[in-house]
């Protein structure tokens, strides 16, 4: 597929089987792998349509300079398509983000400023929200209150789904975090089939799962709607770094640690199905968590599975 640069190549990412994983063998277990964009993750989508939006708008000026409080990925997103597009970015990240992440942000030229990582994605928007009011040459998207974060999935990831799979979805599995791609995705995947299932995926209170948020920890996203969602499982940090090492061990994915608890989401939801199509959502690649270690601690920290909870 051609593009005539980088910005057009967000997006058209593999639609791929996990045939050895399905618990059941009516059950088709299907993973988007996201970690194929341009700056590694799922992120690329929404910032390309934030910065779209606000160009247009006349809001993004050649002096202003784009702020975003992140975990990493969306900032990685903004970082490369700023720069492409002639802006400059600075990002608030929490101090306890990997190197690997702090490193790419500052290959892409952002700037990084440090929020503590104790409080986690929730100090980085109080941080950010505060240099934004203090400082009027900085522009905030603010991924989670921004309307063109789920319209993004409602305009690219869903139907790309649909193409590939000729409109047969019975669920869609992703991780929350702003709850755009859930929102976006599952507002589209409907219009084709009102049953379709909505599934959520957050970490267990207290324990952090980069790129997802817990909704225990006090902060609910403007665009995330709870009354959309079908089913939500709490996953332990523990079960999404076994799940990321069995989509390498099984599949041959190398993906991120949410992609791990998206995978024991999906599998907890399939195992209640007799037959259908599950697509889950793998929002980044597994180069950035190289250093969390888990991928050559000994099995058997990650081998016991547990069952997690289901909420609703």
């Amino acid at each position: 597929m051609k593009f005539p640069d980088i910005v057009a190549a967000v997006g058209h990412t593999p639609l791929v089987e996990l045939a050895s994983i399905s618990p059941r063998p009516g059950v088709r277990l299907f993973a988007k792998l996201e970690g194929g964009n341009p700056a590694g993750s799922v992120k690329d989508r929404i910032a390309r349509a934030m910065l779209e939006d606000a160009i247009a708008a006349g809001m993004l000026t050649p002096e202003k300079v784009i702020l975003e409080p992140t975990s990493g990925n969306t900032g990685l997103a903004l970082a490369l398509l700023g720069r492409r597009l002639g802006y400059r970015v600075a990002v608030v990240l929490p101090d306890n983000v990997g190197p690997e992440r702090q490193q790419a942000l500052r290959a892409f030229g952002a700037e990084i400023i440090f929020s503590e990582g104790r409080y986690g994605s929730n100090g980085a928007i109080l941080k950010a929200q505060e240099l934004a009011a203090k400082d009027d040459r900085y522009f905030m998207p603010f991924q989670y209150a921004n309307p063109a974060n789920p319209r993004a999935h409602y305009e690219t990831t869903a139907p790309e789904i649909l193409a590939d799979l000729g409109g047969e979805v019975d669920a869609f599995v992703a991780g929350l975090g702003t709850g755009g791609t859930l929102m976006g995705v599952g507002r589209r995947l409907r219009e084709v089939n009102p049953q379709v299932k909505i599934v959520a995926v957050e970490p267990h209170p207290g324990e952090q799962v980069q790129g997802l948020r817990s909704l225990a920890d006090g902060y609910i996203p403007p665009i995330l709607d709870l009354a959309q969602l079908d089913a939500k499982f709490i996953v332990r940090s523990a079960d999404a770094f076994a799940g990321a090492r069995l989509l390498l061990e099984a599949e041959g994915i190398f993906a991120g640690v949410s992609s791990g608890a998206v995978l024991q989401g999906a599998l907890r939801f399939a195992q209640r199905l007799e037959r259908g199509t599950v697509v889950l959502l793998l929002a980044d690649g597994g180069w950035k968590y190289l250093s969390a270690g888990f991928w050559t601690a000994p099995r058997t920290e990650f081998e016991q599975l547990s069952t997690g909870q289901l909420w609703w």
